[in-house]
């Protein structure tokens, strides 16, 4: 039995579950609502405001999404009430971030300025030139737009200069040293 599918999802005040024939799960909360379709291998219960998800049979097919399911709708109830963050920051001489409408410009070295715009649901904060902030109620989206934009500039090995999560530590390592003949 899969430990993380078969614990029940408590659901907080001002949060709402709904599940259809085709076993979408629809979310709504305080922040917003996102939906997911699960398999339908699954069977999806709310009942007393706690979300339980359970398996049919026992094939290798639904072990496998049994987890899977009860972590997104766990994901989705979290997004809705609380929201997700990711805290990225630029390490580098001249390199920096600000916000203009709805685009982040960052100057990361190239000849140019990186502008990217924030998708749908995504809202990005400059607090000051060296730090980027990502947020927004969906977990996937939040993590995907923070590695695009690290995909700018990876840390590099030799001086740790990049664009790195805040909590990323960068293995460092030993330069070239001097020839002797």
């Amino acid at each position: 039995m899969s430990r993380i599918g078969k614990k029940p999802i408590n659901l907080p005040a001002g949060v709402e579950v709904k599940v259809d024939d085709k076993n979408v799960v629809t979310v709504k909360g305080p922040k917003g609502e996102l939906q997911e379709k699960v398999s339908e291998l699954l069977t999806i219960e709310n009942k007393d405001n706690v979300v339980t998800v359970s398996r049919t049979g026992d094939d290798a097919e639904r072990r496998a999404q049994h987890g899977l399911a009860r972590a997104l709708i766990s994901n989705m109830v979290i997004g809705v009430t609380e929201g997700y963050e990711k805290k990225l920051q630029l390490v580098g001489v001249g390199y920096k971030a600000e916000k203009k409408g709805k685009k982040l410009v960052m100057n990361l070295g190239y000849s140019h300025p990186v502008e990217m715009e924030d998708p749908d649901g995504i809202t990005t904060e400059a607090p000051d030139a060296t730090t980027i902030i990502v947020k927004g109620i969906d977990k996937a989206k939040v993590g995907n737009y923070a590695a695009n934009i690290r995909a700018w500039r990876i840390p590099e090995p030799y001086k740790a200069k990049g664009i790195r999560y805040e909590d990323e530590y960068i293995r460092r390592k030993e330069g070239k040293t001097g020839a002797s003949s």
